[in-house]
C-alpha cells in the first residue's frame, strides 16, 4: 500500500490521504473544489466543477494513472437541478471513456461545496 500526495491539488483537510495505492488500483478520497493552495471556490457549479476535475486529474498523475484509466467515479452533487451542467463538464474531461458511474444527491458537502467527486483508477 502506497499513500499518493501531491501539492498540485489541495491538502488532506482530516485524518486521511489524497488517495492510496494497493496492488495497481488507485483509490482517491472526495475531491471538492479547493485550490491546491487550500482556498474554496466560491463560484458557480460549474467553476467548482472544473476545479474538482483539476484536483483529480493532479492526483492521479501523482499516482501514475489519469482519467483514462478511471473505471469508477462517484460524484456527489448538492443539488440534482444541476446534474445537467455536471454531466456536460464530465463528458468534456472523459471525452470518449466512459467509466462505470454513480451519481447522488445529498443534503450536504464539506464546506457547502457543490460538488465532491471520487474515483478509482488502474495505476499504469
Amino acid at each position: 500500500m502506497r499513500v499518493v500526495s501531491t501539492n498540485k491539488a489541495p491538502a488532506a483537510i482530516g485524518p486521511y490521504s489524497q488517495g492510496i495505492i494497493v496492488n495497481n488500483m488507485f483509490y482517491s478520497s472526495g475531491q471538492i473544489p479547493l485550490t491546491p493552495e487550500g482556498e474554496l471556490v466560491a463560484g458557480d457549479v460549474r467553476e467548482q466543477t472544473h476545479q474538482v476535475f483539476s484536483n483529480l486529474q493532479a492526483v492521479l498523475a501523482e499516482a501514475g494513472a489519469s482519467l483514462d484509466t478511471v473505471v469508477k467515479a462517484t460524484v456527489f452533487i448538492a443539488d440534482m437541478e444541476e446534474f445537467g451542467i455536471i454531466n456536460e463538464i464530465y463528458a468534456e474531461y472523459f471525452g470518449d471513456h466512459k467509466p462505470a458511474r454513480s451519481c447522488v444527491e445529498v443534503a450536504r458537502l464539506p464546506k457547502d461545496v457543490k460538488i465532491e467527486v471520487e474515483v478509482v483508477a488502474l495505476v499504469k
